[in-house]
């Protein structure tokens, strides 16, 4: 396998969470480039199986390269929002045993100048996962109105100082137009007046930018009742988290799911009327501290994990 410059985040963890029986059908729905895959495989007898899924095409392409040689691998290249789609091509839908979703943008993708990805390397603006697929950073804003960016600067990335910052992009544009993440980077840090100690200014921005350009939130809410639907019964789901938007999505997911059937609150019913669909199996899980040490990106990972019931009984 050629992809060993990853460091997948809290893979133990994973692993564990998981509990992989060794005869199990497994998703790693976010292949990356590899690493829970990998872990995941040497849990597994020859009966064993791993769907990988990514919609960034150099992930497949490694994780196709790898499957010449591990027959117990099947690769598909999709959007994990089109996860019921691709498990039903694959012949494994409702027999999962396990599905990760590991949320985080990989090593690979940051540390490649031509994605567009980080504010650290000069390169073009592009930010899309799949970059057959949509329009580029730099297409967006050439075109998007001031308030519509400063909405978006404000929601997806949290930042405070969204309106002074598309105000600056707006103004810059009419003179030239951006086209490098450098470019953005050093409009963003003239706009910003304070900084987040240990964070680079344009940490936000690029942030609101990647997950709009690749609807990040809108992918994750499609995927997790796919991922319910696709597990068989007592199947495990463990997902992966980076930042407040998306862990709040998940939390909210599992606990609607592991409450049942919803009553109204003043409504007397019995525990065994409500039929949960899911049991949450821990509490959320953080990186140890030797694993931040190693990898400084895993710091702001979260790990959930529940368990399909027994008795659900899909739509």
């Amino acid at each position: 396998m050629l992809a060993a410059a990853h460091a997948p985040v809290m893979t133990a963890e994973v692993v564990e969470a998981l509990n992989p029986k060794p005869d199990g059908i497994f998703v790693d729905a976010t292949f990356g480039r590899g690493g829970h895959t990998r872990a995941i495989l040497d849990r597994l007898d020859r009966q064993g199986r791993v769907v990988a899924i990514d919609r960034d095409p150099a992930a497949c392409a490694i994780a196709r390269e790898w499957a010449t040689s591990e027959s117990r691998l099947t690769v598909i290249q999709a959007p994990f929002s089109e996860l019921s789609f691709a498990l039903s091509n694959a012949g494994v839908a409702c027999r999962v045993t396990g599905i990760v979703l590991d949320l985080g943008v990989s090593s690979p993708q940051l540390d490649d100048a031509e994605r567009g990805f980080s504010f650290m390397r000069n390169g073009p603006l592009d930010m899309r996962m799949d970059p057959s697929v949509g329009i580029s950073a730099q297409e967006w804003l050439s075109d998007v109105g001031e308030n519509d960016l400063a909405r978006i600067l404000r929601t997806l990335g949290e930042e405070r100082y969204a309106r002074r910052i598309a105000h600056g992009l707006i103004t810059a544009r009419e003179s030239h137009p951006l086209t490098t993440t450098a470019e953005l980077a050093q409009l963003v840090s003239d706009c910003v007046p304070t900084r987040e100690p240990g964070k680079h200014p344009a940490t936000r921005t690029f942030q609101a930018v990647r997950m709009h350009i690749n609807q990040e939130l809108e992918q994750l809410d499609a995927v997790l009742p796919q991922a319910l639907d696709m597990l068989e019964p007592t199947g495990r789901l463990v997902v992966i988290s980076f930042h407040s938007l998306e862990d709040r999505r998940v939390k909210h997911f599992l606990r609607e799911a592991a409450q049942g059937d919803p009553f109204p609150p003043d409504l007397p019913v019995t525990h065994d009327r409500l039929h949960p669909t899911l049991a949450r199996l821990c509490k959320p899980t953080r990186p140890s501290a030797h694993e931040i040490e190693v990898n400084p990106r895993a710091r702001s990972a979260i790990l959930r994990c529940a368990e399909k019931s027994q008795g659900t009984v899909l739509q």
